[in-house]
């Protein structure tokens, strides 16, 4: 029996899903989370599980950060990111966070199980225009590593123990209560971080800190 996870912030889909997966009597949904925040909470409770499908656009936690963080904890599950959207940053950045596959939420039953199947068997599922952009991507990868990251970056002590928590997977009232700090103080000092930084989400923070030993 294969144990999947949903992870879709409409329930809509996660249905959806969940009636394409029903053709196939050796696929169990354990469980569907309405964002990655909530997947991690499961996933700390029983981790026995073989693939999760993954959205990206979410609230608390998106696609790309929960796949980075459950790729750190949990290596032996594998992650299809089932998306409505093929653009480059996200199919770049899905691959970085360590995604197994990439899929369109359109996809039809017998494409899912079959990408499903392939995934666990070592493969990498991907419909063809997203392999394309793959492929171009790999020719011309997108340029991350620009001069500016050679810069000195200064973040104030308060500052480095907000992103330390950030790079948990924790959230802003959960960061708040851990230094003893207002959700709003919080949120500021993020906000703070991201300018110095020059990024413009928690996985780019943290990789940022990360390239330069600032956590």
């Amino acid at each position: 029996m294969l144990k999947i996870a949903i992870v879709d912030d409409n329930t809509f889909l996660i249905n959806a899903i969940k009636e394409k997966l029903s053709f196939f009597e050796d696929v169990s949904v354990k469980h569907t989370s309405l964002n990655g925040s909530e997947l991690l909470t499961k996933l700390q409770e029983n981790h026995n599980l073989d693939l999760i499908l993954m959205d990206i656009e979410m609230p608390v936690l998106n696609g790309i950060e929960t796949t980075q963080i459950v790729k750190q904890k949990y290596p032996h599950i594998k992650i299809i990111m089932l998306t409505a959207f093929d653009n480059d940053e996200h199919i770049f950045n899905a691959i970085k966070a360590g995604a197994d596959g990439y899929l369109l939420k359109e996809i039809n039953p017998k494409d899912l199980y079959e990408g499903i199947l392939e995934t666990l068997n070592g493969g990498a599922a991907m419909n063809p225009s997203i392999a394309m952009k793959t492929l171009k991507l790999l020719r011309n990868p997108i340029d991350i590593q620009n001069p500016r990251d050679q810069e000195e970056i200064s973040l104030s002590t308060r500052e480095v123990e907000v992103l330390e928590q950030l790079s948990k997977g924790l959230s802003y009232t959960v960061i708040a209560d851990h230094l003893f700090l207002s959700p709003s103080t919080v949120r500021k000092h993020i906000e703070n971080i991201y300018k110095k930084l020059q990024v413009h989400s928690k996985i780019e923070a943290v990789q940022k800190a990360r390239n330069h030993n600032i956590i």
